[in-house]
């Protein structure tokens, strides 16, 4: 991919600037191409109504050779019978050459007003002429000769007279020519003589007209041109100037102090957008990384109890050996491994680790993790619902078994803890595609002002700090994240009677049929 040229201020100034150039050029071109040729249909209409006029004058004469017809604002015009003999003229032009050769009435097609073959019956032709750009005789028995095919009509009306010279000559002066267009109309005499009228009107008013519009293009296009750009760069910078407020804060953000916030813009702009969710994200990054200080300070306060009661214990042992306690020990060691593997398991969820998706029944999880439990203080007892005996599938949802299992151990554990008589576990699947596991002790039951907290993690109750009684305070926590990491929720409220404590309500998506 290849780098791009310069940053966005510039690239976005160069791009609209030749996009504008671009489209101004060729628009000046069709304009230009436009008025030329309105000019040229202007030309010639007044050269076919100067033909027909002559004509028509021709046709109402018995006799057409006379001389000279009139002509104004350097115009001329001639009459040509078949063999291309000049009858009559305007101006300079005194039956000597004749102003072109099309449309003659000696040619196919037959004589008549107005008459023709279907051949052009206008043309541009170049025609010598005075000093005040009159056309005028080139010589006997010479035609006219036509524009080039590759000048336009607004050729130069004249080319500097430059000498020529022959052998044993004196040099004479080159002929000055001018482009007109001609227009021919055939007519016959009331003597019914055919004659072909030649009007020509000059082109320099269409060729002046084209340059004083390209030289005016040729000014301001690029005064425009250089607008754009100007105001490009000021509006690209501009809006850009935000961006780099932005850039510039946050660089200094990830260098320091999470709490510091972007600048957002009075605009309501993508800019303005961009910054608020700038801001909501550095919001939730002081959240996350608050969240980790504080789960690595409580971790390390958790952690230093027991491993300085176990090497209390190994310093008592090494100076008395016959006061070794290896059942404190062990605890201690087993107590140390569950927070490890609780600390390992949660830092695997906050990773955002993906879930298995293997098929779980619930029902049949909770039956095997209470049969294999030991009997604890206080008996669990275990109640499916009804809608789980409908058949296979009522239960199920996918996710990973020990996670699940680890789940359920945790709930039961925590309600052990505190139950007095009893703990029940109720299995069944709800409305809305939902599987419930419902763990409910008859125990003193959580405050609603506490229902939220004791899901925090190393959050425990004042009736239950002592850890001799509890574990770390993370158990409500995983059982949290392993509900929300297997698209469900935990929900913790006052069970109703008969047992009245606690009730820890998981709901699961459950998989579809």
């Amino acid at each position: 991919m290849r780098r791009a040229l310069g940053p966005v201020r510039v690239r976005t100034a160069l791009g609209a600037t030749a996009v504008v150039a671009l489209a101004l050029a060729l628009a000046g071109a069709g304009v230009l191409l436009v008025v030329r040729a309105a000019l040229l249909d202007s030309l010639d209409q007044r050269a076919e109504t100067q033909a027909r006029a002559l004509a028509a004058e021709a046709a109402a004469e018995a006799s057409p050779a006379r001389s000279p017809l009139p002509a104004a604002d350097g115009s001329a015009g001639q009459l040509v019978d078949a063999r291309g003999r000049v009858l009559a003229a305007s101006g300079g032009l005194r039956r000597r050459t004749a102003l072109a050769d099309f449309d003659r009435a000696d040619r196919p097609g037959g004589p008549g007003l107005g008459a023709t073959d279907g051949s052009v019956h206008r043309r541009t032709v170049t025609l010598p002429v005075d000093s005040d750009g009159a056309p005028i005789d080139a010589g006997p028995g010479a035609p006219a000769a036509p524009a080039p095919a590759s000048a336009p009509a607004s050729a130069p009306a004249s080319s500097p007279a430059t000498p020529v010279a022959s052998a044993g000559r004196t040099a004479t002066p080159a002929v000055r020519t001018a482009a007109f267009r001609v227009a021919a109309e055939r007519a016959v005499s009331r003597a019914g003589v055919p004659v072909t009228a030649y009007a020509a009107v000059p082109a320099a008013e269409a060729r002046d007209a084209v340059l004083r519009a390209a030289q005016a293009l040729a000014i301001a296009v690029p005064g425009l041109v250089v607008m754009v750009g100007c105001v490009t760069w000021l509006v690209t910078g501009s809006a850009l100037g935000p961006v780099e407020a932005i850039r510039a804060e946050l660089a200094e953000i990830t260098a320091g102090d999470l709490s510091r916030r972007v600048p957002v813009p009075p605009a309501r702009d993508e800019v303005a957008r961009l910054a608020r969710t700038t801001n909501r994200t550095l919001a939730a990054l002081e959240e996350a990384v608050e969240h980790q200080r504080r789960f690595v300070a409580d971790a390390s306060h958790e952690l230093r109890s027991p491993i300085a009661s176990l090497r209390t214990q190994l310093e008592v042992a090494c100076a008395h050996p016959e006061l070794l306690d290896t059942e404190d020990m062990l605890a201690e060691t087993i107590r140390i491994q569950e927070l490890a593997t609780d600390l390992l398991l949660l830092a695997r969820l906050d990773a955002g680790e993906p879930p298995r998706t293997d098929p779980i029944d619930v029902a049949e999880l909770v039956r095997a993790e209470l049969d294999d439990r030991l009997v604890g203080r206080v008996p669990v007892r275990l109640d499916v619902g009804a809608g789980c005996r409908d058949g296979p599938g009522a239960t199920t949802v996918r996710g990973g078994r020990a996670q699940l299992a680890r789940l359920l151990r945790n709930l039961v554990d925590n309600a052990e803890r505190h139950a007095e008589a009893q703990v029940l576990v109720t299995v069944r699947a709800a409305p809305g595609g939902e599987v419930r596991l419902v763990v409910e002790d008859d125990g003193p039951g959580v405050p609603p002002a506490d229902r939220e907290r004791i899901l925090e993690r190393f959050i425990r109750l004042d009736d239950a700090r002592s850890r001799d009684q509890g574990g770390s305070g993370l158990g409500l926590a995983i059982v949290q994240d392993v509900a929300r990491h297997h698209g469900g929720s935990l929900v913790v409220d006052g069970a109703p009677p008969p047992l009245g404590g606690a009730r820890f309500t998981v709901r699961l998506p459950r998989t579809a049929d």
